[in-house]
């Protein structure tokens, strides 16, 4: 019976990607640890998965790839959401699937590489609720670093800098606080600065794939903004979810209102042409970064 493989690195993806012949079905599977719609679907791709005899050549494989781990594969197929799935075949994908739905994955997996040897017995789970990707808002660069026009994969080469402005979790004195008073403390760091990208690291240094796409897309329009470490603050970072009533980051937020995160941010930047455009410093493109130290977010 078939596995599911799990990619540990984007050289990993090349190498066990390659070892399946062009007219065999690839199941690309981008998930997160935390985010519990995944669960479900590893439950249902490895019982789908069982379903399928090895055969030499193969003519079907399921790669699991951690989305945020190995963020330039996650990028290559433009995954905003977990989970995800993409059905690759002669080099080109054929279907995706976003969400836990199993009746939906096995009809598309059937679609393209025919039925399993013994599907009725698969025990697949039923459906569970669609969650959005974990994000972290990201803010630009200083706009001084060099970048190719793609922007994000230039972004995470960089090394954080004293030119990185300041922010608040480098002031955090570690105290808990009542929900009163953290909800105090968020409502005015989210108005810290008129765009304000709450993130996974640092506009230099994004501790994720869907943050430095974020800080991508941002600095290439040119927008300016103030941001913060969540990774820094535990207690914004679980703050925030309630606060905010969205669980995932990143989070960019306009004039203290929540737009979203990555998704919604590229829908936005697509569909609307104006978006954020009084925001930004320049028509140029790659020109965008993080506002001045003295408008980022303040000490409590």
């Amino acid at each position: 019976m078939s596995k599911v493989l799990e990619v540990t690195s984007e050289a990993d993806f090349a190498e066990k990607s390659s070892g399946f012949p062009t007219s065999a079905l690839q199941v690309l599977y981008f998930h997160a640890p935390w985010a519990a719609p995944c669960k479900q679907m590893s439950t249902i791709l490895e019982t789908l998965a069982a379903t399928y005899p090895v055969a030499s050549p193969p003519t079907i494989g399921f790669l699991s790839i951690n989305a945020e781990e190995v963020p330039e594969v996650s990028e290559k197929y433009d995954v905003t959401a977990v989970p995800y799935l993409v059905l690759q075949k002669e080099g080109r994908a054929v279907d995706t699937v976003s969400g836990s739905d199993a009746a939906k994955v096995r009809a598309a997996v059937e679609a393209h590489a025919g039925k399993a040897g013994n599907p009725g017995k698969a025990g697949l789970p039923p459906a569970q609720a669609v969650n959005k990707v974990e994000q972290a808002a990201a803010a630009g660069a200083d706009g001084t670093a060099g970048s190719d026009g793609s922007g994000a994969r230039k972004l995470s080469a960089y090394a954080p800098t004293d030119l990185d402005p300041k922010t608040a979790p480098e002031y955090s004195s570690g105290t808990r606080k009542t929900k009163e008073e953290l909800f105090s403390r968020l409502a005015d760091l989210v108005k810290a600065a008129p765009v304000m990208l709450f993130m996974k690291g640092t506009p230099s240094a994004p501790q994720c794939g869907f943050s430095r796409q974020t800080v991508s897309l941002l600095r290439q329009r040119g927008i300016r903004y103030g941001f913060f470490n969540i990774l820094a603050d535990d207690d914004v970072r679980q703050g925030l979810k309630e606060y905010a009533d969205w669980p995932t980051f990143p989070q960019l937020w306009v004039g203290g209102e929540l737009v979203g995160g990555l998704d919604i941010v590229k829908e936005e930047f697509e569909n609307d042409a104006s978006f954020l455009k009084e925001y930004s410093v320049s028509p140029q493109p790659d020109t965008g970064g993080p506002a001045a130290p003295s408008v980022q977010a303040q000490p409590a």
